[in-house]
């Protein structure tokens, strides 16, 4: 994957993640309370491995680690919605991503860092130039994260029933996106 840099905020790199080597520290992160809509709260670190071993071995799934300016940071799922999370519950479009995101607990919290994490994976994605629109299918229950969606261009299309939670459907598409980024970077509040 590459260097996103231009969020205002810092450096942030994103490179594949390594289930052994970054289970560890993944584990303290998924395990926090702050992780609650993450799921996996009981996990042990042998579950962690396992879960991030099943993803890289997936076809149509992947994860990767994220730092900011060389700082671990966050975690970033990536998958085809056609056959992952979503196979049978919409009507996929040609290049359509799945993605997931969680940021690291911090006793220090940067204002905006969030928004710069979520807008570091987007451009990510979006790098790719087969992605049309990014989905994603967060708990309806979780309106911290359907406001960050909204900042950063996705539109909600239907809550869906998926068989760990209800999940609110949403879509960003390319020009969407670049749009919501330009303005912002410009200073308007979007």
């Amino acid at each position: 994957m590459s260097t996103t840099a231009g969020t205002g905020i810092g450096t942030f790199t994103i490179r594949p993640l390594d289930p052994l080597k970054d289970a560890e520290l993944l584990h303290g992160w998924v395990t926090h309370p702050k992780a609650a809509f993450w799921m996996m709260q009981d996990a042990k670190l042998q579950d962690v491995e396992r879960e991030y071993m099943r993803i890289a071995a997936h076809e149509h799934h992947h994860a990767y680690f994220g730092r900011h300016d060389g700082e671990p940071a966050f975690l970033m799922e990536k998958y085809d919605p056609r056959y992952v999370e979503l196979a049978g519950l919409y009507e996929p479009e040609p290049g359509d991503v799945g993605m997931h995101f969680l940021v690291a607990p911090t006793d220090r919290p940067l204002h905006g860092f969030t928004r710069a994490v979520i807008t570091a994976v987007m451009d990510e994605l979006f790098a790719d130039p087969r992605t049309r629109r990014v989905v994603v299918e967060p708990d309806v229950t979780n309106k911290a994260v359907h406001a960050l969606n909204e900042a950063v261009g996705f539109v909600p299309v239907r809550e869906i029933d998926k068989p760990e939670k209800r999940a609110l459907l949403s879509f960003c598409t390319r020009e969407r996106f670049f749009n919501r980024h330009s303005l912002a970077a410009r200073g308007v509040d979007v």
